[in-house]
C-alpha cells in the first residue's frame, strides 16, 4: 500500500517573502543598492565641486565682465558679454605669438618627455631588483623637486655671467664673451623644454616601468629566438600591450604641458617683459595681475581650458576608434 505524501501548506508569510524581489521590499533594496555608491562618493564629489567646479564657474562669470580694480572696490558688475573673447580672438598676439608658443612647446615637450621616459623605463626593466630600486629612487628625485626650484637651477646653469653652460663653451673655445641665451626666442624655449622634460620624465618612466614588468617574457624570448630585434619586439609586442598605459601618460603630459606656467614665467623675460615668449598661461596671468584686467585674463584662461578639453576629447575619441577596430 503506497502512501502519497500530501503537499505541505504554504505559509502566507513565506509566499510574501518569495515574491519580495518584485515587491515593494525588493524595489527598496534595489534603490538602496543603486544609491549607496553615490552616497559613499558624495563627500568627495562635494569637495571636488567646491574646489574645482565653483572656481571654474567664477572664472567663466568674470570672463563675461569688464572686471578690474574698480569692480573689486565697488562690488558692482560690468557685464560686456563676449567682449573679452572677441578682443582675445581678434588680437594678433594670440595667433602669431601666444598660440604657436603654447601648442609648439606642448607638442615637443610631450613627445620628448614620453620618449625619454620610455627609454629610461626600458633601462630600468633590464636592471636587477636592487639596482632598479636605487636608480628609480634617484630618478624620482627630479620629479619630487618643485617646479620653482628646478626652474631656478636651470636659470643658474644658463646664466650669462656665472652659468656653467657658458663657462664650458668658453673653455672649449666655442663662444667668446658672455651670451644671454634667454633673449633669443628659440634658445629660451630650448631651456624651458629641458626644464619640462627633466621634471616630467620620471613619472613617465615609473608608470611605463610598471607596465613593462607585466609584459609576457615568454613572448619576448620567442620573438628574440625567431630573430626579431629589440626595435621590432618593442613595436610588435611591448607597445600594443602597454597602449593603455601610453594613452594615460600622453593625456596627462598634454594637460600638464599645455598649462605650463612656472617654467616659463620664472625664466628671465618670461614674465611678460619679452612678449615673444608668451604662452596662454603666462599671458592670462600678466593681463590679470599685471594689467588688472581680470575679466580679459579670465577669458584667456577659459580659452586655454577649451583648448585642453578639445585636444583631450580628440585623442580619447581616436583611441576609442582604434579599440573598435
Amino acid at each position: 500500500m503506497s502512501m502519497v505524501q500530501a503537499p505541505l501548506p504554504v505559509v502566507e508569510g513565506e509566499r510574501g517573502s518569495s515574491s519580495a524581489a518584485g515587491g515593494p521590499t525588493g524595489r527598496r533594496r534595489f534603490r538602496w543598492a543603486t544609491a549607496r555608491p553615490w552616497l559613499l562618493l558624495a563627500p568627495a564629489l562635494v569637495i571636488l565641486a567646491t574646489l574645482m567646479l565653483w572656481p571654474l564657474v567664477q572664472v567663466v562669470i568674470f570672463s563675461l565682465q569688464n572686471y578690474g580694480l574698480r569692480e573689486i572696490n565697488t562690488g558692482r558688475s560690468n557685464w560686456i558679454g563676449l567682449g573679452n573673447y572677441v578682443e582675445a580672438l581678434s588680437d594678433p598676439t594670440l595667433w602669431t605669438v601666444v598660440l604657436p608658443n603654447t601648442v609648439g612647446l606642448a607638442v615637443v615637450s610631450v613627445f620628448t618627455t614620453v620618449v625619454v621616459g620610455t627609454l629610461v623605463a626600458l633601462l630600468l626593466a633590464r636592471l636587477g631588483p636592487v639596482w632598479r630600486t636605487i636608480v628609480a629612487s634617484c630618478v624620482m628625485i627630479a620629479w619630487a623637486m618643485p617646479a620653482v626650484t628646478g626652474t631656478y637651477v636651470w636659470i643658474w646653469i644658463f646664466d650669462a655671467d656665472h652659468g656653467i653652460f657658458n663657462s664650458v663653451l668658453q673653455d672649449l673655445g666655442l663662444i667668446h664673451g658672455q651670451v644671454n641665451w634667454f633673449t633669443n626666442r628659440w634658445a629660451f624655449f630650448a631651456i624651458v623644454l629641458l626644464n619640462i622634460v627633466h621634471h616630467g620624465f620620471p613619472f613617465v618612466a615609473v608608470t611605463i616601468l610598471a607596465g613593462l614588468l607585466g609584459v609576457n617574457k615568454e613572448m619576448l624570448e620567442a620573438a628574440a629566438i625567431d630573430g626579431a630585434g629589440a626595435w621590432r619586439r618593442f613595436w610588435k609586442i611591448v607597445f600594443p600591450t602597454l597602449k593603455p598605459v601610453f594613452s594615460v601618460v600622453i593625456i596627462l603630459s598634454t594637460i600638464w604641458d599645455f598649462k605650463v606656467f612656472a617654467q616659463v614665467f620664472l625664466m628671465p623675460g618670461g614674465d611678460g617683459s619679452n612678449r615673444s615668449v608668451l604662452n596662454l598661461g603666462v599671458w592670462s596671468y600678466v593681463e590679470s595681475f599685471g594689467q588688472n584686467r581680470f575679466g580679459f585674463g579670465s577669458a584667456l584662461a577659459v580659452l586655454l581650458t577649451l583648448v585642453l578639453l578639445g585636444i583631450t576629447a580628440i585623442y580619447v575619441r581616436a583611441l576609442m576608434k582604434e579599440d573598435e577596430l
